[in-house]
């Protein structure tokens, strides 16, 4: 409702379309709406924790009208131009403050402000390229700056997905409501950092702090759809003053980065020298403008709550214009009179820390308001502010109106904060038609931040006629062909290689499971034969060295249901499918939304409490090869739909790497001299070979054809052979840093290995040649880790910039 509370209009037309559902219709519609949010895997974490979370999202959206929006959007983009041009004046001539527009403590005090930035031009000319605004409104209506966001601005990529989900939910609605879209403003933002580079065609990189940061699924999922190569610290090094990705093919030059990660972690060399996360050399970079970054270092200082109080003031030196959008009064307590000003009336204020969220008195970087404290909290925090008040601000506490939610199947009203973002562009600033919208699951909303009790809300920008069709794919012919996909970053190499070989691994599981539950349903009463022993010793769980204390099973359906779906256990098929999507969210931009979504599958299916009592093994047997289709599929889709580049080669590589050892396992346990037919019959099941035997040999098994099948047939897709045959292909099809002509160590014990492949005889074999079969597989894995993964002067020759791109 509005400040006379009368219904706004683009509410009334919002709630009689959804009144045209009937309540199984929006169950059902919510229900889709939860299972894309698991199966694309949507989610987020709280700082501290290592495990994830489902992403909360909200069953409404948050609807704004376009004329309402204009207001916002004008003065959202007047900010980031404010904040730009005070951070160059501020790293540049100072004038803000040899003019006492600002006082000097409240920058110099900042830890944000990073002094070995000064009086750098940032290549590009901008200090501040995206920018957001966390903004609320009151019950008159009226919007209100809460917070500024330039170190780096979060949020975005949840506002795609939250997007993503809501339009295949309510499809209808979101066309008819004419919805502004979100493509044409991340188009324009990318168009802004080509334009920023100094070449036609850049490389762009999203630098993320890796894997365990909260945001690290949205830094992913916004990688992916601008196009641009995700890297970690480890993958950049600086030569020349340049930045470089590491890749497989030798060092490629970075010309602009999305920086996520804060300033003192960029660079260990002149900041903090603590940081595993940063680039070192990358300020020297910086300085002499060889890369654009966004957000420069140093924009942090946005964020500091001690400069709100001069904004206004600022704007009038810098812009000569009032601001539009004006922000919670904020008095910082290091300027004159201000402290006495909040201590008069400290009761009504809600004090936050001026530079850093955790001052003394205050806890878990929440303002506090001093009414609400006990006694002895709140004395303490007043004599703090005493002691030292420049860290310190006291602002007006704001009372949020509320959003429509869907709460418990009724709706009820619930405070909001939106993050409302600007990007720099070639044309000037543009403002995303939308946002990043957190409800508060109670009337408090004062903190809202992805933790406990908040959920997150699209935004609907609502125009009143059809909105243009964007995105973000080139149009017109000047788009140059390209049939690769750019080099290979060497930790994607790497993990793309082990997700291979970790899918090879719960294949391998899941089917000695199978194997060894028929073998006990046939086994005759009077004990185990030699194979079923056997297969038992090789599925025996091992400990996980963190679980010293893990019991020990002991009957084949213990052995088996722990094999299958205990995590406790490394070898288990639980395990090993939480390590491939560990893996596979590391690359998680490499891999396709259906890939995602049965590996997530997969991992669902086997990732199963173990039963207080033995399942029996039929069920076992029926939950094995449930997994084992799941994987197929899986496989299929991989082998169907990974474009033929280097990230294929190597996750290739990983399964025949790991096939191959397995096979020579198995050959050497259950293919020896001494080996019975039974053993063999377990070869051929574990390497899915019986019909193709049975089909060539008219008699029973016998030990050379076994041998020969599993080891040396190079038409057969399970064998040995076949498996260092493909892998001598795909290293063949890599680069190579060798200048000589020369083979390098992979390829020359791949070489090696066929050859002596191809040239063995299957009933002169024995143990020690398999074992060494085996054992050049093993060192052809190290020898691909040594070359291609290592980050160190062995990946790279520094005398030898040749290759540089």
């Amino acid at each position: 409702m509005d400040s006379d509370g009368v219904a706004r209009q683009h509410w009334v037309k919002f709630f009689v379309a959804l009144a045209k559902y009937s309540q199984k219709d929006l169950a059902q519609r919510f229900e889709t709406a939860d299972r894309l949010i698991r199966e694309t895997g949507m989610s987020y974490r709280v700082y501290g924790e290592t495990s994830e979370r489902s992403w909360p999202l909200g069953r409404l959206p948050l609807l704004i009208d376009g004329a309402e929006w204009a207001g916002i959007e004008r003065g959202v983009a007047q900010r980031a131009e404010l904040w730009d041009r005070a951070l160059a004046d501020i790293y540049g001539e100072g004038r803000l403050v040899s003019e006492g527009v600002l006082p000097a403590s409240a920058v110099l005090g900042s830890p944000d402000f990073i002094r070995p930035l000064h009086g750098v031009r940032p290549a590009g000319g901008r200090w501040l390229r995206f920018y957001a605004a966390d903004i609320g409104r009151g019950p008159d209506g009226r919007w209100w700056v809460l917070g500024d966001r330039a170190q780096a601005p979060s949020g975005a990529g949840h506002a795609l997905e939250n997007r993503l989900v809501f339009t295949r939910v309510f499809a209808n609605l979101y066309r008819d409501l004419n919805v502004d879209r979100l493509a044409g403003f991340f188009r324009e933002f990318r168009a802004g950092l080509v334009a920023a580079a100094t070449r036609s065609e850049p490389r762009i990189c999203l630098l993320t702090p890796g894997p365990y940061s909260q945001t690290y699924y949205e830094q992913a999922y916004l990688a992916r759809y601008l196009g641009f190569l995700l890297v970690e610290g480890g993958d950049l090094v600086v030569r020349d003053d340049k930045v470089h990705v590491r890749t497989i093919a030798g060092l490629k030059r970075a010309d602009a980065l999305l920086r996520r990660i804060d300033a003192e972690w960029c660079d260990p060399l002149e900041l903090n020298a603590a940081s595993q996360l940063g680039v070192p050399g990358m300020m020297e970079s910086i300085r002499a403008g060889e890369v654009v970054v966004a957000n420069m270092p140093g924009a942090g200082l946005v964020e500091s709550r001690a400069l709100l109080g001069y904004l206004q003031a600022m704007s009038h030196r810098l812009m000569g214009e009032e601001l539009i959008l004006p922000h919670i009064a904020t008095w910082w307590c290091g300027g004159p009179n201000a402290i006495e000003t909040v201590l008069s009336d400290f009761d009504n204020k809600a004090i936050s820390g001026a530079f850093i969220d955790n001052p003394p008195g205050l806890d878990n970087g929440r303002a506090a308001i001093p009414s609400e404290l006990d006694p002895g909290r709140r004395e303490r925090l007043r004599r703090a502010i005493e002691r030292r008040g420049v860290d310190y601000v006291g602002q007006e506490i704001v009372r949020l109106s509320t959003t429509p939610a869907w709460i418990d199947g009724s709706i009820q009203p619930r405070p909001f904060t939106l993050r409302v973002y600007a990007a720099a562009t070639p044309d000037g600033w543009r403002v995303m038609p939308g946002g990043f919208c957190r409800m508060s699951d109670n009337i408090d909303a004062r903190a809202l931040s992805m933790g406990e009790g908040v959920t997150s809300a699209d935004v609907w920008v609502l125009e009143d006629k059809p909105v243009e069709q964007t995105t973000l794919l080139a149009t017109g012919d000047n788009v140059r062909i390209v049939r690769q996909l750019g080099n290979l970053p060497s930790r994607a190499a790497d993990n793309l290689f082990w997700f291979g070989r970790y899918l090879e691994r719960a294949e391998a599981t899941l089917r000695l499971v199978r194997c060894y539950c028929t073998r006990v349903t046939e086994s005759a009463p009077d004990g185990p034969s030699s194979a079923r022993a056997r297969l038992q010793t090789l599925l025996t769980p091992r400990r996980a060295e963190d679980e010293p204390d893990a019991p020990v099973t002991k009957s084949p359906a213990e052995i088996a249901a722990a094999a299958l779906h205990d995590p406790r256990y490394i070898s288990s098929g639980a395990a090993l499918a939480h390590a491939a999507r560990a893996a596979g969210s590391i690359i998680r931009e490499r891999l396709s939304q259906d890939i995602w979504q049965i590996l997530g599958d997969l991992e669902h299916r086997l990732a199963i409490p173990l039963p207080a009592s033995p399942l029996p093994e039929a069920e076992l047997i029926d939950r094995a090869e449930g997994a084992l289709h799941t994987l197929s599929a899986l496989s299929g889709l991989i082998q169907e739909n990974f474009n033929r580049v280097a990230g294929w080669a190597f996750l290739d590589i990983g399964r025949r790497v790991e096939r191959g050892i397995f096979t020579c396992a198995l050959a050497r346990m259950f293919a020896d001299r001494d080996a019975t037919a039974d053993n063999l019959d377990v070869v051929l099941d574990l390497i899915d070979s019986q019909i193709t035997y049975r089909s060539r040999y008219l008699v029973g098994v016998a030990l050379a054809p076994v041998r020969d099948m599993a080891l040396l047939d190079p038409n057969n897709p399970r064998s040995v052979a076949f498996q260092v045959q493909r892998i001598s292909e795909h290293l063949a099809g890599l680069p190579t840093l060798r200048h000589d002509g020369m083979l390098e160590a992979p390829q020359r014990i791949a070489r090696l290995l066929d050859a002596d492949l191809s040239t063995a005889e299957a009933g002169k074999l024995d143990n020690a040649k398999i074992l060494g079969f085996e054992q050049s597989l093993m060192s052809l894995a190290v020898a691909i880790e040594a070359r291609y993964f290592l980050q160190g002067s062995n990946a790279v020759r520094a005398e030898t910039p040749r290759g540089l791109a």
